[in-house]
């Protein structure tokens, strides 16, 4: 919580004068991968398409080539010494003359069969590989920070559905995760980063538009786990409380350097807030100093609900607890902020209201993406063992020496 709580303080320094945070220091987001910005524009049709996809061939690391001079020197000295072998045998007319074997000419062809083997595993060396799917493209870009509440009340079961084969039992915390995961996979060029909080803060993934990345961060946000001591006493109860001026707080360090001027929060809690070093109030005004919209999503609402517990046999059950929805701050935190709230009692709505703020106003951009690497020494290092190995084995045979 330290780290989080002085990136808020210096933050608020600067721009509404949080003086009573004098530890803390500014986070910094990720640097996207935009390369230019223009103005702020609304969904052209035509603006996520790419100017040019292709094939391109490379050499991963060229400076191996540099030992094709030790190759060339290596055919010199062998075909010199081949040259420079003989036998002085002075009265040539005495000798037979006989037409080469088989063996002179497989003989004399040997060293060009090792130097053709070296020569492929220099190339292997150099790492030839193609990038698959290079473009240069036009896209609309906004910068989306998600803070997810992960308090306890977020493993209520209100979220579960009625199917032909019984209850599908899923906690709010499941539907969360399940509907952010399909606005990820829609924002496909967008800056999303990943924050959530309890009683304490946690910047789970800065903005980044690796999104395959940020859905496997994804998969393991969870609840905090009760710890008792042996007395039957929670020792870790500040983790099971909700600090929404906090997280709100952080996510504005974190989304202030996003490129695109489209910078927007979407706060998901099903809670009040009842702890924090930082008032929600004092975080609005840092949100609304830095020009950032807040879209906040009320999951659920005040009353009873239904929770998975263990009876006093082992037997897990459910049982109802109340819990508590602040709507009232919720909204207002949108309201000031520019941005809309939504209440959610299902996952439809929940999905309905990630539909809507997936509307939003963009910014345009141009992107260089580079999606993967196919490396092809492998192509060129088993040929050219093989020669090398092949050509030794040869002329061992032949001609009783290794070169």
């Amino acid at each position: 919580m330290c780290d989080n709580m002085r990136s808020l303080g210096k933050l608020g320094m600067t721009r509404r004068g949080l003086d009573a945070i004098d530890c803390m220091h500014a986070g910094k987001a990720d640097t996207p991968v935009a390369e230019k910005q223009n103005s702020g524009t609304k969904n052209p049709p035509e603006a996520d398409k790419p100017r040019t996809k292709h094939t391109m061939f490379q050499f991963g690391n060229p400076s191996s080539f540099i030992l094709l001079f030790a190759v060339a020197l290596a055919a010199w000295c062998m075909y010199a010494r081949r040259i420079q072998q003989g036998v002085r045998f002075a009265p040539m007319a005495r000798i037979p003359r006989r037409g080469r074997s088989w063996r002179t000419r497989l003989a004399r062809a040997l060293p060009i069969l090792i130097l053709a083997g070296l020569t492929l595993l220099v190339l292997a060396m150099a790492r030839p590989q193609t990038v698959l799917s290079k473009s240069r493209k036009t896209a609309d870009v906004i910068a989306v920070q998600m803070v997810v509440d992960i308090s306890g009340s977020m493993e209520a079961l209100d979220m579960s559905t009625r199917t032909p084969t019984g209850m599908k039992y899923k906690t709010r915390l499941d539907t969360v995760k399940e509907a952010f995961a399909d606005f990820v996979e829609q924002r496909e060029d967008d800056l999303i980063g990943l924050i959530a909080f309890g009683g304490y803060v946690s910047t789970l993934a800065p903005m980044t538009s690796d999104h395959d990345a940020l859905r496997h961060v994804l998969e393991g946000v969870a609840t905090p786990k009760p710890a008792f001591d042996k007395d039957g006493n929670v020792m870790n109860e500040d983790e099971l409380l909700t600090a929404i001026g906090d997280a709100l707080a952080t996510a504005c360090a974190r989304i202030e350097t996003a490129e695109p001027v489209s910078r927007i929060i979407v706060l998901l809690s099903d809670g009040e807030s009842n702890t924090g070093m930082i008032k929600p109030e004092r975080a609005i005004e840092v949100a609304k100093g830095l020009g950032i919209k807040v879209y906040s999503i009320g999951v659920g609402s005040t009353g009873n609900a239904p929770f998975w517990a263990t009876d006093r046999f082992g037997r897990k059950v459910i049982s109802r607890a109340h819990v508590t929805l602040d709507e009232r701050l919720l909204r207002r935190i949108a309201t000031e902020t520019g941005g809309v709230y939504f209440n959610v009692k299902d996952e439809k709505g929940l999905e309905r209201a990630l539909e809507e703020i997936n509307t939003l106003e963009t910014t345009r951009v141009e992107q260089d993406v580079y999606r993967q690497y196919r490396e092809l020494f492998i192509y060129f290092m088993t040929p050219g063992l093989a020669l090398v190995l092949l050509g030794l084995t040869l002329n061992m045979a032949i001609t009783r020496r290794l070169l």
